[in-house]
């Protein structure tokens, strides 16, 4: 029934995970690179061990139940069936707030962060600062549905999260997000200004202005990143902005494909000191890429690049309090001056000293201590 809030739980055959394991171990491997680092792409040796781990040591049904630990649910909005976590705080004045992933992450990004958000004082916070936590599977990712049409690009699904927020009776709300997700979250906080009580973003798509003079420290340190990216590490964007259909039959047909194609971008955008598992174990992430993986969503997935991309018109004006959280190893890292022509009121900045582009996986507690820190001025 249109309209209906249905509980959800992940539960993939034994058939799908069966054939998992049977492409990991034919896959049929490339020669290594020709470099002593990353420049050519994820090493051959490291992308064996992890699909090695995946085939012979990976627990999916122990990683399964860990995600359904979360109250999960799918509802239809504007045709599609979309995926959300959905975990309601016991504190009476907590604040609903939906917190948005983006490529090539999913709902796996949140799960260190929603017990914290959800119930602060287990986690030494203060009740004052609880949230009740909705974290939707963006349109085409994880276990949403994967649209059937054009035309779902980033307000699209913005307009959509702010009916799922009327929908489960919120009717003043946060909103946070990275990557696409802070796109999303922008575009939110303008569209549903007199319901979104404020946004939290830690990456913004806004570009260099015209500059007169010489940039500052901060704008300096952003175009060397803008350039690295054009240069060295855009590739990925180019090719699904507008090939994600011939890309997605390599990565739907190849497990290690697609791991590759997913976990180089955990070592080019995260502050891990030269290896993903610095900051991250073989289980966090392979369970990402596993929900790339059982669900078929690369194609899906990687035209939210084809749907928004020179495609949107306008970029929207955020009047609502706005706070950023500018990680040092972001992609690009957020500058206020290029961001305030679209967004009005910045009331929020923090430099944080350690992290990147995956900011909840990587550093859990500094995300919520600014999340907490940023919405206690507008609730």
């Amino acid at each position: 029934m249109t309209g209906a809030i249905k509980p959800f739980r992940i539960a993939i055959s034994d058939d799908i995970i069966a054939d998992l394991k049977s492409r990991l171990v034919r896959t049929r491997w490339p020669e290594a690179e020709l470099v002593d680092d990353w420049s050519q792409g994820a090493p051959l040796k490291w992308i064996r061990e992890v699909c090695a781990y995946w085939a012979n040591g990976y627990d999916w049904r122990a990683r399964e139940a860990k995600l359904n630990h979360f109250d999960q649910f799918t509802t239809e909005i504007d045709g599609l069936d979309i995926h959300f976590l959905h975990v309601r705080s016991k504190e009476p004045n907590a604040l609903p707030l939906i917190i948005t992933h983006g490529w090539p992450g999913s709902i796996v990004e949140f799960q260190k962060v929603i017990a914290p958000l959800t119930d602060p004082v287990a986690h030494g916070g203060n009740p004052a600062d609880a949230f009740h936590v909705i974290c939707p599977s963006l349109p085409g990712f994880g276990f949403s549905a994967k649209p059937k049409a054009t035309g779902w690009g980033v307000d699209r699904i913005a307009a959509t999260w702010a009916q799922l927020m009327e929908r489960l009776g919120y009717a003043r709300y946060g909103a946070q997000g990275g990557d696409w997700g802070s796109a999303v979250t922008a575009s939110l906080g303008a569209q549903d200004a007199a319901h979104c009580a404020g946004i939290h973003i830690t990456l913004s798509f806004n570009s260099p202005p015209r500059m007169e003079g010489e940039p500052t420290a901060e704008e300096k340190r952003a175009l060397a990143g803008l350039k690295h990216y054009v240069d060295l590490d855009s590739g990925y964007s180019k090719q699904q902005s507008t090939r994600p259909q011939t890309l997605g039959y390599g990565l739907t047909d190849s497990p290690s494909g697609q791991a590759a194609w997913i976990l180089e971008k955990f070592w080019a955008w995260t502050d891990c000191n030269g290896h993903p598992e610095n900051i991250f174990t073989s289980d966090e992430l392979l369970d990402n890429v596993m929900l790339y993986w059982v669900t078929e969503t690369a194609t899906s997935s990687a035209r939210l690049y084809w749907e928004s991309f020179g495609k949107r018109r306008t970029t929207p004006v955020v009047k609502v309090p706005t706070g950023v959280a500018a990680f040092p190893k972001e992609i690009i890292t957020p500058v206020r001056r290029w961001m305030e022509p679209n967004f009005h009121d910045i009331t929020h900045w923090s430099e944080m000293e350690k992290g990147g582009h995956f900011a909840a996986f990587e550093q859990p507690e500094l995300f919520v201590r600014d999340v907490r820190k940023f919405f206690a001025t507008v609730r």
